[in-house]
């Protein structure tokens, strides 16, 4: 009894801390994103992060016990995820921080929580939507349009830049429903770094081909901000998101939807001098109501 109790203790302090990890460094990688594209090609820099994050990733699984996929149809997966969450969804972000400011697009990226409840309805497996989920989508796409808005009307950024943060939520939540819904046979860890490896060779390969490398001109904050994202945006906080998927309930999951933003805003204003008009604000409290109906709903759902 007494070693059945210590092992769930320890399990329940690893889901705080994988939770604390998401929470925290997460909602930092806005920021670090935001000053490395200051100085750096978006893309390149969203590659080479990735290329270095693999090797690390591929390392320490591997030291773990974690073993590489035999089945045709895992690599099919950790492709696809890849391409939807890391390569699509994170690479949208990156390229997205040229012109918007990291509280913004971490506000707008929230929405993947709001996504991922309507993905959950999809398929022979999904579940109806209740009310209070339906209001919370509502209201939390209500939230969007204002901050968008009010942004495109003020000429803060290009509307496509607009169009491509729009777009990252929703490859997002489909990579993390697909992920949840088709496991692969090796462990979270060494899929995560699979997954950072093909975005690594993809991004850097965009790059290159993008001629991007004529503008890597590095400076010192850039490169902090490189190394930042590598070691505690990569590695510590992406590894513990995906095994999270696989360990806890999508609307406990959920959760770090409205805490990242919290997080970037703080840092942003702190360490960027980053501002928010009454518009801004206004959207920002809608879309955050939103994500936590949709939180609620699915806790209910859960029991």
């Amino acid at each position: 009894m007494e070693a059945g109790a210590a092992s769930a203790s320890a399990y329940r302090l690893r889901v705080a801390l994988a939770f604390l990890t998401v929470y925290l460094v997460w909602g930092s990688t806005y920021l670090a994103i935001r000053v490395g594209v200051h100085d750096l090609p978006a893309v390149l820099f969203a590659g080479v992060r990735f290329l270095l994050a693999a090797p690390l990733m591929l390392a320490y699984a591997w030291w773990r016990g974690g073993r590489l996929p035999t089945r045709p149809r895992d690599w099919l997966t950790i492709a696809a995820t890849a391409l939807m969450m890391l390569v699509g969804a994170n690479g949208l972000v990156t390229w997205s921080e040229q012109w918007i400011e990291s509280n913004q697009a971490a506000l707008i990226v929230a929405t993947s929580a709001l996504w991922m409840a309507w993905f959950g309805t999809w398929g022979r497996r999904g579940e109806a939507l209740s009310r209070l989920t339906v209001a919370g989508l509502l209201f939390g796409f209500l939230g969007v349009a204002l901050l968008v808005g009010a942004g495109l009307s003020m000429q803060l950024a290009p509307a496509p830049a607009y169009a491509a943060l729009l777009l990252s939520p929703i490859l997002w939540a489909g990579g993390s429903v697909v992920s949840r819904r088709y496991p692969v046979g090796c462990s979270p860890l060494m899929t995560a770094a699979l997954q950072m490896l093909m975005t690594g060779l993809v991004m850097g390969g965009l790059g290159l081909a993008r001629g991007e490398w004529q503008q890597w001109q590095p400076t010192a904050s850039a490169m902090g901000a490189l190394l930042y994202l590598v070691i505690f945006g990569s590695c510590l906080a992406y590894g513990a998101y995906f095994w999270l998927v696989h360990e806890v309930t999508p609307a406990q999951l959920g959760t770090y939807a409205y805490v990242n933003p919290a997080v970037a805003v703080l840092l942003g204003w702190w360490l960027l001098g980053e501002s928010m008009h009454m518009p801004q604000i206004l959207g920002t409290l809608v879309v955050l109501v939103g994500v936590l109906l949709v939180t609620v709903a699915g806790r209910r759902s859960s029991r």
